[in-house]
């Protein structure tokens, strides 16, 4: 395993971060593992050198941090060998305060993850997404309060415009308060918007990127059909995928990504993962895995060597498309 830091932080992670949404209960989505089922995967990261490890609050309703606490305590020796992020946003229920970035819904939601996670600390909180009704300023401070109180060592956010990055981080600056030091957008070999402010803003800002769906949904796997779904639990019941990806020139990608995989001795998605190694500002992307060859070649994919010209062609037919991941 390769190791970076989070943008221009201290903290090193490996270069591939697992995660969590993939286990908790399926009783929340049904390609979800249960804990025992689990385990393997957070053994083999760990043995594998993955130090990372990515949830939510809102995953299988809180019980994808109770899993992730119990199975990160069972692998590794020292709480100092592993970083544990998850984040703060979406509501549980229709009810008023139960979801949003107020100083009321981080405070208690900081509390509630480390009682499930079990931990005196979470390495890297962050907001899950832009809260329209909140002012960024109550949300700055609260951040900052949670990481001087100890309950945090680092804050993060998720997918936003730039414009809304930049205003937080100004914030944050003018107050002196914690700033962001990571951004997770969305971004893959299909959809490479955030190639035309956010990831140059995090660049300049000294902020690492740790991109979700890097594998875009698993259509980068190069196995879905242009009539939709594909093999896997999830592929066939995800309605996003079709919606965000599936068109001729994302088909024609995967075709191109194939055909370097192929020359290589490796797979579609190990092309596609190992492409956005490569581009700058990409601390760890986060992978899911809910089949142990996933885990095995994302691990792989972290040693592929692409040349300038495998880059140049795997991009060479992206075409801009409308800005999805925000909500």
């Amino acid at each position: 395993m390769q190791y970076t830091t989070l943008g221009r932080t201290g903290l090193q992670v490996s270069r591939i971060c697992l995660g969590m949404m993939s286990y908790g209960t399926p009783d929340w989505r049904d390609w979800v593992l249960p804990e025992d089922d689990s385990r393997p995967f957070i053994q083999k990261a760990a043995e594998s050198g993955i130090n990372f490890f990515d949830t939510a609050n809102m995953y299988s309703n809180g019980m994808s941090e109770e899993v992730t606490g119990r199975l990160l305590k069972e692998v590794f020796p020292q709480r100092e060998e592993y970083v544990v992020a998850t984040k703060v946003f979406f509501p549980w229920n229709d009810k008023p305060n139960m979801g949003g970035l107020s100083r009321k819904h981080i405070m208690a939601n900081i509390d509630a993850s480390l009682k499930r996670l079990d931990l005196d600390y979470i390495d890297l909180y962050q907001i899950h997404r832009w809260d329209y009704h909140t002012p960024i300023e109550e949300t700055m401070e609260a951040l900052h309060d949670v990481v001087k109180a100890g309950k945090a060592r680092y804050i993060g956010a998720s997918s936003m415009w730039a414009w809304q990055f930049a205003k937080a981080q100004t914030i944050a600056r003018e107050n002196n308060w914690t700033p962001f030091v990571s951004m997770q957008n969305h971004y893959n070999l299909v959809y490479r918007e955030e190639e035309r402010e956010m990831i140059p803003l995090c660049l300049d800002l000294g902020v690492g990127c740790i991109p979700w769906s890097p594998l875009a949904r698993g259509f980068l796997a190069g196995n879905r059909t242009r009539e939709g779904g594909g093999e896997t639990t999830r592929s066939k019941s995800d309605h996003l995928a079709p919606k965000f990806y599936y068109t001729d020139v994302d088909f024609e990608t995967v075709d191109r990504a194939k055909g370097i995989g192929e020359r290589l001795g490796k797979k579609t998605a190990q092309i596609a993962l190992a492409w956005m190694l490569h581009k700058r500002g990409i601390s760890s992307p986060i992978i899911g895995a809910t089949k142990m060859h996933h885990l095995e070649q994302a691990i792989e994919a972290v040693d592929i060597e692409l040349t300038d010209e495998d880059m140049t062609y795997l991009e060479g037919l992206y075409q801009p498309r409308p800005i999805l991941g925000h909500s």
